[in-house]
């Protein structure tokens, strides 16, 4: 059986997915952290837990915090982000920019790359640096 929480692919095979493929695969990874924060910091009410991640998730705060992590990727996470929102998307959310959901787009495909890699830690690191202000 295949463990999908820790896949083990080469990196010609991570390469091979499309960016839009790998922001797939980090919106479901954001909300998964989003969820986890608002829980663990004690918003686990159900319309304002739902409120919450909603705010959290959407395009332009993506578009915000990414900005936090931005002087502290790699090289290589600076290349998939770059590729990311390079990304041809084909409809932008009306609550949106195009630039806001560019920059959402490349940070959701570096959490994508990221955890393709099993690379949880420094996707957690990445994850507190943008979060330290929304206390």
């Amino acid at each position: 059986m295949i463990d999908y929480f820790a896949l083990s692919l080469q990196p010609d095979e991570i390469r091979a997915i499309s960016s839009i493929g790998l922001a797939h695969l980090g919106d479901a990874v954001y909300e998964l952290l989003v969820r986890t924060w608002l829980c663990a910091h004690g918003k686990a009410t159900g319309k304002g837990l739902h409120r919450a991640t909603v705010e959290l998730v959407c395009a332009p705060k993506q578009a915000e915090l990414s900005a936090r992590i931005l002087p502290l990727l790699t090289e290589a996470e600076h290349d998939v982000f770059r590729r990311g929102r390079n990304a041809n998307v084909h409809s932008v959310p009306q609550h949106a920019s195009r630039a806001e959901y560019q920059q959402a787009t490349a940070l959701e495909a570096l959490f994508g790359w990221l955890w393709l890699h099993n690379d949880h830690g420094r996707i957690n690191e990445l994850f507190a640096v943008m979060m330290e202000e929304e206390n």
